[in-house]
């Protein structure tokens, strides 16, 4: 019936799942297509709405109310969770109308501003993830690499570098076709993972060519932080910039510390090179060691030949794997800049 109604077929090729999604809403929006009349009330489209509230939260809904944002139509309610899912690791966002006093779960998962946040941050983020679905994600990119240019000319270095996990985390799920039908790992891969339950410790390196050279190790017992057992190590070894060489004498005295609880698991930042030097320095404990290569974002697994993209990872084991490794940097680079700052002092 319609085919002799058409004159002209094409397509235009977008750069990721993520960005086809966004495009077919603007187009939706722009043209209104007639013949989709399933949709033409709009009550069976998706949007993605942002209240005017004091503290705004973010839910995908059918009816538009008055006092919020949205965003949209978008026609595939899947994708457009799966993306949302995504961006709120680099945009963190309230789902409900009201926060409990103390962190929630999605708090320690860094999914959430939290019970007291910082409301202009928090708003200039929600911003950010509004221009993303409304197809300004290069606007975005722009204003994050602009900020981060600012912390690093101000010398806040721990900010500026949380800015750039960000920055390469956006470019990973805004550039990646395969994004919202990635493949996950099986439960008995998660099990062999040996990730959900016990003790975790991770392990950071921070220094700056050699010097004022640190070591942070973070645990979290049970998918949950345990501070108490938090420990910093000043590395004693000759001021070269070695980190594998660093990582091998903090794991050493680690184990040489009969009195803290031996760990299930063991993440260290790094590569294949730091995977082996764990392994080797742990000698025969039972203990499973992982390491994430942050650059190619990969996960490597003591006894398993490939790494796993990260990307592959159920959602619950990518959000402890990047708490663990981000809570660490953060131990470590704290203690570093304490160390510096009395250097320079000194």
């Amino acid at each position: 019936m319609f085919i002799t109604l058409v004159n002209r077929i094409g397509y235009i090729e977008t750069n990721s799942e993520i960005e086809a999604l966004l495009l077919e809403a603007s187009l939706i929006k722009k043209y209104q297509p007639k013949f989709n009349v399933v949709w033409r009330d709009d009550k069976n489209y998706f949007f993605v709405a942002i209240t005017k509230t004091e503290g705004p939260y973010v839910f995908i809904t059918h009816q538009k109310t008055a006092n919020t944002e949205y965003i949209g139509p978008f026609v595939d309610g899947q994708a457009l969770k799966k993306t949302l899912k995504f961006l709120r690791r680099i945009f963190p966002y309230y789902t409900t109308k009201t926060h409990p006093k103390r962190k929630c779960t999605w708090c320690h998962l860094d999914l959430c501003p939290g019970p007291d946040p910082d409301l202009k941050l928090y708003k200039k983020n929600l911003k950010k993830l509004v221009l993303v679905l409304q197809g300004n994600g290069k606007k975005v990119l722009r204003s994050l690499e602009n900020e981060m240019k600012t912390a690093s000319r101000g010398n806040n270095f721990e900010e500026a570098a949380k800015i750039r996990d960000r920055i390469f985390a956006y470019k990973k799920i805004m550039e990646h076709s395969g994004v919202l039908n990635a493949p996950i790992l099986t439960q008995q891969d998660t099990q062999n993972l040996g990730l959900l339950a016990g003790r975790i410790e991770c392990y950071d390196i921070s220094n700056i060519q050699g010097k004022s050279a640190t070591g942070s190790m973070v645990v979290f017992e049970n998918g949950r932080p345990n501070k108490d057992q938090y420990r910093k190590f000043k590395i004693k070894s000759p001021a070269q910039p070695n980190d594998i060489l660093m990582l091998k004498e903090v794991l050493q005295r680690r184990f040489l510390n009969n009195k803290w609880p031996m760990p299930q698991v063991i993440l260290i930042d790094g590569g294949k090179a730091q995977l082996n030097v764990a392994i080797q320095t742990k000698g025969n404990k039972n203990i499973k060691i992982m390491s994430i290569a942050k650059g190619r974002q990969e996960l490597f697994v003591e006894g398993q030949k490939s790494p796993t993209p990260l990307k592959n990872l159920p959602q619950e084991i990518y959000n402890l794997i990047k708490s663990l490794d981000e809570e660490a940097h953060r131990f470590a680079i704290t203690y570093h800049k304490k160390l510096r700052k009395k250097s320079l002092l000194d």
